[in-house]
């Protein structure tokens, strides 16, 4: 519907009469897209270029530490009758 509205073929009214929304709603989209388009489209655009926030080394590292443990307790409140063998 930004789009739409951008492209400028027909009036907000018209917008939002077939949108079923308010003419200030379509004003506040159309206003949004065109702020946020320079940043999607423009030099180094996206998010692709950003580094990961999270070290995945870090992550697997802390997976294999958790796997370990859940199988160490598995094992240990098996022996003790506490776990069933059945899941």
């Amino acid at each position: 519907m930004a789009l739409a509205a951008i492209k400028g073929d027909r009036t907000l009214a018209q917008l939002a009469g077939q949108f079923d929304v308010h003419p200030n709603q379509v004003t506040t989209w159309k206003a949004q897209l065109e702020g946020g388009a320079a940043d999607v489209f423009g030099p180094g655009g996206g998010n692709a270029s950003m580094e990961p926030a999270v070290e995945v080394k870090s992550l697997h590292a802390k997976i294999g530490a958790l796997t370990l443990e859940n199988d160490f307790l598995e094992k240990a409140l098996t022996k003790a009758g506490l776990l069933s063998a059945k899941r």
